[in-house]
């Protein structure tokens, strides 16, 4: 992957996680470009199938594509980045995020967007 799709991709999202909205200023390590679609489901290094990605969302998420909805316990695809709108599935409120739908409620328990200190985070960046 080169550094001008690296580049494209941090710009693209604003420098913040795409996945919990934190943003790169808040965070003392620096994001990954993370592959939606895992290489080893036959996911692409193109700017489609590419995200960025706080380290804590990008670690949890490994290469998952899916997880069990913890309302319904049925397997459901993760948010995708690309194709699905944040505000639809997700919604921060007072720094927790909720999740609003099955894609949501997935992906905010998988990617564990409200724990190890995330909360304090996006509490500070939004200070």
């Amino acid at each position: 992957m080169d550094a001008r799709l690296r580049q494209f991709v941090r710009q693209r999202a604003k420098n913040c996680c795409e996945y919990c909205g934190l943003s790169q200023d808040s965070e003392p390590l620096s994001f990954h470009i993370e592959h939606i679609i895992p290489r080893q489901h036959g996911g692409k290094d193109s700017a489609e199938n590419l995200a960025l990605a706080c380290h804590h969302c990008n670690l949890h998420k490994g290469t998952n594509l899916s997880g069990l909805d913890s309302k319904t316990g049925k397997l459901t695809r993760l948010f995708h980045p690309r194709l699905d709108d944040w505000d639809e599935h997700l919604k921060n409120r007072e720094s927790e995020i909720i999740g609003l739908s099955a894609i949501g409620r997935t992906t905010l328990n998988l990617l564990r967007m409200n724990e190890d200190g995330r909360l304090q985070l996006r509490e500070s960046a939004e200070q």
